[in-house]
């Protein structure tokens, strides 16, 4: 049964301590938690993992705090020194002091750790800056591996798995296993690439076309040796204004789009904006984890692919992952891979990788049901009163300008469909969204390419402090961000057709 009424409030989703989604079941819930009310943040246990300290990871900060004893300093655990460092440095950043240290992970937990983990300690008082970091470079311990060493044991590496998963990787992508990179989640993948075009010409400006997911801009902004020219459209315009840039000699380390964008589902000309970052010698980065490398090839275009493996991939949403493809034909494939190699994303702990070796055997198969359940509902919710606009890669998606379709299909895979996600925009939205969403029976929570469909608003917890910004960029506050699951068809259509008939009685 679908987690979705106001009791349900807080569960974790799917039933594991290692869910990587929390049921927020009403849109007063949402706004609650974004708030830090009490009665939404003491009910979850678990939640996003970058979002959501789970509660073997807050177990162990309190262990290994009482351990340290220092007071006024609290601390985050991370699976390597390096994570541990690139979470000190960001704090720093932030701060006049040198105010975040890294110690070894102390006492009887060393011997467990084999000294790699390690504990970034800092004052109280930048506890949101800390969380910050965990959040956008996503290279925080894993919960598995937290709850293991709280228990006094540690997983011994499983190089047969890591090839495993790593094969099934480069086999979807179609390059040598040599050219692809497992990461703890898409996130720490996304930037262990952005510290690699960094480190080849720092000091230079990145590019985002189009309007991404949260912490793919905020990477860019503040992480590295520069900053970033933000383009939200990612339409016709705005490519002219990339071009004009570049012949006009600004120079820019990289250039990072998405394959459909998220939440908008707006594709981008990808073959002209790959010509034309070929013809400037600029590093073309694109994230097809909407679409999925089962759906589309994108790497023809691309010099590197990143893509959330805790997604489609996984399906059941109690494991997180990530991966790094470069094409080999690439004029940056050596210098990339050197890069990736000599500062490599925080990998997948021993435990994790068990799990998403499993989970990920039928992806070929679950692709298919859940894309062609979410093209259904978006011709359904298309012809009902009270929809104003349905967001999906097509040509009536009014986000960035036309060709949608065209431009998706030019890398889709023979049978390939156009993704399992789309996004809600109702009429009057001020006066229905709340209503509809909370009548909505399905899994609500944040999260997307699951087995099971699942809900969000996403402009409010991706965007809830700047709201104004986010609308200015085009994405509304009111949208509802769907990702379509294995469920029968005709349930579905159903769960939005009642709760579309809510809207209706109140008007």
């Amino acid at each position: 049964m679908p987690l979705h009424l106001p009791t349900d409030l807080g569960r974790p989703i799917p039933d594991s301590p290692h869910a990587v989604s929390a049921c927020l079941p009403t849109w007063a819930d949402n706004i609650g938690y974004e708030e830090g009310e009490p009665r939404v943040k003491d009910k979850l246990t678990t939640g996003y993992p970058r979002f959501v300290y789970n509660r073997f990871c807050r177990d162990l900060f309190n262990t290994v705090a009482q351990a340290i004893d220092e007071p006024g300093q609290d601390c985050l655990v991370f699976p390597t020194r390096a994570a541990a460092d690139r979470t000190a440095t960001f704090i720093n950043a932030h701060q006049d002091a040198l105010a975040a240290q890294v110690v070894p992970i102390p006492g009887a937990l060393a011997d467990i750790g084999h000294d790699n983990v390690h504990v970034v300690i800092f004052p109280s008082a930048l506890a949101r800056v800390g969380q910050d970091a965990w959040q956008h470079m996503g290279e925080g311990i894993s919960s598995r591996q937290a709850e293991d060493l709280l228990a006094g044991r540690i997983a011994e590496p499983a190089e047969e798995i890591n090839q495993v998963v790593t094969q099934r990787v480069a086999s979807l992508a179609g390059v040598p296993v040599k050219r692809t990179w497992l990461a703890s989640c898409g996130m720490s993948g996304f930037a262990a690439v952005h510290r690699a075009v960094d480190s080849l010409t720092p000091g230079l400006d990145s590019v985002q076309f189009g309007f991404p997911y949260v912490d793919s801009l905020k990477v860019q902004q503040l992480c590295g040796s520069a900053g970033c020219w933000f383009l939200p459209r990612g339409d016709r315009a705005e490519l002219d204004q990339l071009r004009e840039a570049l012949e006009g000699g600004r120079r820019f380390s990289s250039v990072y789009t998405e394959f459909p964008s998220n939440p908008l589902l707006a594709v981008p000309d990808l073959g002209e904006l790959s010509e034309l970052c070929r013809a400037h010698g600029v590093p073309l980065v694109v994230d097809e984890t909407i679409a999925g490398f089962g759906n589309v090839d994108v790497l023809p275009v691309a010099d590197v692919v990143c893509s959330s493996l805790t997604k489609s991939f996984s399906g059941v949403g109690d494991v997180t992952g990530g991966s790094i493809v470069v094409n080999p034909q690439s004029r940056f494939a050596e210098p990339l891979s050197s890069a990736l190699d000599a500062s490599p994303p925080a990998s997948l702990y021993t435990a994790d990788l068990i799990v998403l070796e499993r989970n990920s055997r039928d992806y070929s198969l679950r692709l298919p049901v859940t894309c062609e359940n979410a093209s259904r509902l978006v011709d359904f919710l298309r012809t009902q009163p009270g929809v104003a606009t349905v967001y999906f890669p097509d040509d009536k998606n009014p986000a960035g300008d036309c060709n949608h379709a065209a431009r998706f299909d030019a890398f889709a895979r023979p049978g390939g469909h156009r993704g399992p996600l789309f996004s809600i925009l109702l009429e009057n939205p001020e006066a229905t969204t709340a209503t509809f969403y909370n009548a909505l029976a399905i899994d609500k929570g944040p999260n997307l390419g699951t087995n099971y469909t699942l809900a969000c608003p996403f402009t409010i917890l991706a965007h809830y402090h700047e709201l104004e910004w986010a609308e200015s960029c085009g994405v509304s506050r009111h949208l509802i961000r769907v990702s379509a699951g294995l469920e029968p068809y005709d349930q579905l259509q159903a769960a939005f057709a009642n709760a579309l008939d809510a809207v209706s009685a109140i008007r």
